[in-house]
């Protein structure tokens, strides 16, 4: 077995000072700079911690606008966040040992006093497991820890008894009743005085991987410190389910399961919110309690988000069934914790150039957004001070001596002082954009920003702790790493368990070869807008990558001109070469590279994918399965949900206004064709008719291929509870020519799955280790690509689409690398294009007069009369339709 005390010997043995001079955030820090920075950091904590102290204790927390404290129902609910609230003064537990780290013991034994005596959790209140957990439990127990250190060597505190100790014991108690899932894994929430023994929290079964999966540090802890080992045994099974329900194939978790059946709710896979802190204490769990079979674990997940996640310095999130298709596009501010868990682990370059990309982003908006999209716009506005970055800029200051990560922090202290600082204590932003106030102030700003900020500019003779001899929990709570020498019953029967083969090095990487300002010196300009060209050159465009189509000859011939070559592979995916050598001139080849930068600003046009989908029917005995485009919003038909119903046509047939028809469409499969308005609004005039479902019929000569297929995307307010799916002309027809046939012919939308999981993961993996594939943009190392020529892999999308989803990018241009690029495209392979002879109109016409009725069973049923009048419409509406589409089709 390892010694526990591995990853730690990375971080000590890559104490490099390297100093950059490249610009003035590289400008080696003054002793006397560093002090003024520490003392203000110092400040701004008390200027908070006061604020909370006077005007909120005992609540859980400050309202820095209203200057009050907000307790549990004391306001109006935000909902899930409302569920940190215990009323068990948050704040000041939160805030405990960040007094120790600041040397103010008199205030530390202070607010101990006021813990023991004020605190009680025999309250009727439900609060998050997580949270309570790491806030809350991990606040107690490092503590408590301190209390007995400064008891020890500094001789104060000799009344302690282990009371916080107790208390902790006290709430780990009322934690475990969350455990009690058939699977093992915790459930999400639970009521301090009652357990789960309510009904709402009974029926609740959905938790996120990280709420499930950071719990083991403090129960752990509790255990060891208290000698009962039900807590750790608890943690540790739930961490084992949780292992038990990665995918096999990618390695990869998803975001959200089943806590009774382990089924998996949500299978976006990344490192951010939802999952970040189950990848964090998977390594953590081996750094403090030395149990190898989780240095195991993490090491296989790492290697799973490095290979899918990781795209160059981005961190997009995948499918983890599909670990080659990306989840969404965009990015959220909690992974900012994932430079600095990787310096932990002792892979510094990906935590240079990630941190430095982050950076960027901050220095764009001031802040780092709570989401930012692939072309680091601004996703979700919100900035509620987290401590993520500033985390990581303080592991990779301890692990690179680099004054460059000081002078990030140093910008980060400015912003803070300047855009959040107010009368009482520091207010989050509710939009970095507008720098408009939120009037809340989460207990992690004092427990974990102030503290990194204070310690990235402090020695370590400013501490009255040895930092090394600890370990920060998520929360920034210190654990000591003697508690790996505590054996109980249970820990020592785990230490003898076999472990898997490791996938990861057993070594520290050489220092020597780490020089942060090299790895960030080719990112300098990755965010835009952030390091402008001092000269602006005017390049002349002949092709914009937006209006690019690869069966257009002229778009050809350009690309060409440019040095562009395209490759096709097997699977229908299309391959992109830039050579600068090839392009005609220099002027061509830096059009060129243009146009492959340009994709990430077509980006913010890429939604969150969507699964593939189906409308089926019946017609003269034979079942169709068409291949139906999804949409971006509106019910999502997953699984074996299905939505049947007899069909009926819109009116307007576009549905570009209030239907004059909505007794037709009421509890029907409406049919519309696109055009002239946005597709969420015939959505929501179709479900303003009262129906089950929706089907977008194509305006245009494009042809279906297989999933995925045209997605159609909203506004950003989606508020429509019916599923839409869209059809190509050729299918649409096939659809629409049975209809005239039968026109009670019943049709069910669903889930179209064309592959296994393990198949398509399968296939992916192959086209990967072909050997054209194998210097493509999947590995982000500048050693694997070709020198002079840049590489992107492209998946098909959708023919008609005609737009471009930007995954990541990366070029080498001879010694000079720039952004990395991957792209989904849009051309079909010839094997799935089809042929389909539309009907002739003469024969449209023969359509079937009698009854349709396609309302739900338990609706009022229509008479026939009723029936009859919308009847007598449907023909001429099916032969405008279908007169449209005859004129629209292809010729093939």
């Amino acid at each position: 077995m390892m010694p526990y005390y591995f990853v730690w010997c990375c971080i000590s043995s890559l104490l490099v000072i390297v100093y950059c001079n490249e610009d003035d955030q590289s400008v080696p820090m003054t002793d006397l700079e560093r002090e003024r920075l520490k003392e203000e950091a110092r400040d701004m904590f008390y200027h908070a911690y006061r604020a909370y102290m006077d005007n909120a204790y005992p609540a859980d927390e400050l309202m820095p606008l209203s200057c009050e404290g907000r307790y549990r129902g004391s306001h109006p609910s935000r909902g899930d966040l409302d569920d940190t609230l215990g009323n068990f003064s948050l704040s000041l537990i939160d805030t405990l040992d960040t007094l120790v780290v600041l040397g103010d013991i008199a205030e530390f034994e202070h607010a101990v006093k006021l813990v023991i005596k004020d605190v009680t959790f025999d309250s009727d209140v439900t609060v998050s497991v997580f949270e309570t957990n790491i806030r809350v439990l991990g606040g107690l127990l490092s503590a408590h820890i301190l209390s007995e250190y400064v008891k020890d060597r500094i001789g104060v505190m000799q009344w302690y008894r282990g009371e916080l100790l107790e208390m902790a014991k006290d709430i780990g108690y009322r934690l475990l009743p969350a455990f009690n899932t058939s699977t093992g894994i915790p459930q999400a929430r639970v009521n301090l005085r009652h357990g789960i023994k309510t009904a709402k929290l009974w029926n609740s079964r959905e938790t996120c991987t990280a709420c499930a999966g950071t719990m083991l540090l403090e129960m752990a802890a509790l255990s060891r410190l208290t000698g009962d080992t039900v807590f750790e045994e608890k943690a540790d099974k739930g961490m084992d389910s949780l292992w038990g329900l990665r995918h096999r194939g990618s390695g990869l978790m998803g975001a959200v399961l089943d806590v009774e059946s382990g089924r998996w709710v949500r299978r976006e896979s990344g490192v951010g919110a939802g999952i970040d802190s189950y990848y964090e204490y998977c390594l953590k769990a081996y750094i403090l309690l030395g149990n190898s079979k989780y240095l195991s674990r993490f090491n296989k997940h790492y290697s799973a988000v490095m290979k899918y996640v990781s795209q160059g310095p981005m961190l997009l999130d995948v499918h983890m069934h599909r670990p080659h298709t990306n989840a969404r596009n965009f990015m959220d501010a909690l992974l900012a914790f994932w430079p600095g868990l990787q310096v932990l682990s002792g892979d510094l370059k990906p935590a240079v150039e990630t941190h430095e990309m982050l950076y960027q982003v901050m220095q764009r908006h001031t802040f780092i957004p709570e989401a930012f999209t692939t072309d680091f716009q601004v996703h979700w506005g919100e900035y509620p001070l987290r401590p993520e970055f500033l985390e990581s800029t303080y592991f990779l200051y301890r692990a690179t001596g680099d004054h460059h990560y000081l002078r990030v922090g140093e910008k980060i202290l400015r912003g803070l002082q300047t855009h959040t600082r107010v009368p009482c204590g520091y207010a989050a932003l509710s939009d970095v954009r507008s720098g408009r106030h939120d009037d809340r102030m989460d207990s992690y700003v004092l427990a974990e920003t102030f503290k990194y900020l204070y310690l990235l500019f402090a020695e370590p003779s400013d501490l009255i702790i040895d930092l090394d001899d600890f370990l920060f929990t998520t929360e920034a709570h210190l654990l000591p790493l003697s508690l790996s020498r505590i054996v109980t019953n249970h820990s020592l029967g785990v230490h003898n368990e076999g472990i898997e083969n490791e996938d990861g090095p057993y070594q520290c990487p050489s220092s020597l070869r780490l020089f942060p300002q090299a790895l960030r010196k080719p990112l300098k300009n990755f965010v835009s807008d952030t390091c402008p060209d001092s000269v602006k050159q005017v390049v002349r465009r002949r092709l914009l990558a937006a209006n690019f189509q690869s069966g257009n000859p002229e778009h050809m011939r350009i690309i060409g001109e440019m040095g562009i070559s395209i490759t096709h592979l097997d699977d229908g995916r299309i391959q992109l070469l830039h050579t600068f050598s090839k392009a005609r001139s220099v002027a061509d080849a830096k059009e060129g590279l243009l146009f492959m930068q340009e994709m990430l600003e077509v980006a913010k046009s890429q939604g969150p994918e969507t699964l593939p989908q189906a409308v089926t029917f019946t017609s003269d005995g034979i079942t169709y399965s068409l291949s139906a485009g999804p949409a971006h919003f509106g019910r999502q038909l997953v699984g074996n949900t299905k939505v049947t119903g007899k069909v009926g046509i819109a009116d307007p047939l576009n549905a570009c206004e209030k239907l004059k028809n909505p007794e037709a469409i009421k509890g029907k499969i409406a049919i519309v064709q696109r055009g002239n308005c946005m597709f969420i609004d015939k959505a929501r005039r179709m479900m303003e008719a009262k129906a089950i479902g929706g089907i977008v019929v194509d305006n245009s000569g494009d042809v279906s291929k297989t999933s995925p297929l045209f997605a159609m995307s909203g506004d950003g307010n989606d508020d429509v509870n019916i599923p839409v799916v869209f059809l190509f002309v050729n299918d649409a027809a096939k659809l629409l020519s049975a209809l005239t046939k039968d026109l009670k012919m019943k049709v069910t939308l669903g889930y179209r799955n064309t592959l296994s999981e393990e198949e398509s993961l399968k296939k992916q993996e192959d086209i990967d280790n072909t050997s054209e594939n194998k210097a493509s943009v999947h590995n982000f190392s500048s050693d694997r690509l070709l020198n002079g020529e840049a590489i992107m892999t492209l998946g098909l999308l959708s023919y008609s689409s005609a737009r471009l989803s930007v995954l990541c990018f990366s070029l080498q241009i001879g010694n000079s690398q720039l952004p990395r690029i991957s792209l989904h495209f849009t051309l079909p392979p010839a094997s799935q294009l089809s042929s389909f002879s539309l009907p002739t109109l003469g024969e449209i016409i023969e359509v079937n007069n009698g009854e349709i009725d396609s309302s739900p069973a338990d609706s009022k049923k229509k008479t026939w009369k009723e029936d009859e009048e919308d009847l007598a419409s449907l023909p001429e509406k099916l032969q405008n339709v279908l007169a449209s589409l005859s004129k629209a089709a292809p010729s093939n």
